[in-house]
């Protein structure tokens, strides 16, 4: 699992019918402290929680990305699967959707 950023939304009125009713997100990675990392490609990601431009979320690719519905054979290879309200690292947050 990797943290990203959200950029924004991919909108796709054609689709493969597995993906319909579900928001394609454009992410960012970012490092456990939130910072954008700028050697990394931005990528799309299918959103099962309801995530919004500029929140953090954790993100599963291949295999776990698998959409749930009744068609196993939608193609998805990332899934934004939580959207991340703080990192700790020991006892130091060094992350919080508050600061």
């Amino acid at each position: 699992m990797e943290l990203a950023r959200v950029q924004g939304q991919v909108v796709s009125t054609v689709k493969q019918s597995g993906l319909t009713g579900f928001t394609l997100l454009l992410l960012r990675p970012v490092d456990a402290s939130g910072t954008e990392i700028d050697t990394a490609a931005t990528f799309v990601a299918i959103d099962l929680v309801g995530a919004g431009t500029g929140e953090v979320v954790l993100v599963t690719r291949g295999g776990g990305a698998r959409v749930p519905t009744n068609s196993a054979s939608t193609p998805t290879d990332a899934a934004a699967v939580a959207i991340v309200d703080s990192v700790s690292v020991g006892q130091q947050s060094i992350f919080s959707t508050g600061s």
